[in-house]
């Protein structure tokens, strides 16, 4: 059932916790959902500065309707060009070479 934007009521929940999160494990579409696996790394309290190790462990598992992936895209976009215009980030261009004939 489609429900348009301006009937739902977006209700706050502050008592809910944050996940903390460094990076980005698996990132996987089966055609019916895209499940993303957000990790954390932590140093090995035995590792030294000369030689540091680490684990990453899972902190949070996401699982997103296709069209829930395809909002979180768009909003990352906008994110995206809203930091690059604030010089928070650069585009990086690459030179991509025509195939040979």
């Amino acid at each position: 059932m489609k429900i348009p934007q301006e009937n739902i009521i977006r209700i706050d929940r502050p008592d809910m916790m944050e996940t903390f999160a460094d990076s980005l494990g698996m990132l996987l579409f089966d055609g019916q959902v895209a499940r993303l696996e957000f990790c954390v790394t932590r140093l090995d309290p035995q590792s030294t500065p000369q030689t540091p190790s680490a684990h990453r462990y899972p902190s949070c598992r996401l699982v997103l309707t296709p069209e829930a992936f395809l909002d979180l895209y768009n909003q990352l976009q906008k994110l995206m060009s809203a930091m690059e215009r604030d010089g928070l980030v650069h585009k990086i261009r690459q030179n991509i070479k025509e195939p040979l004939h």
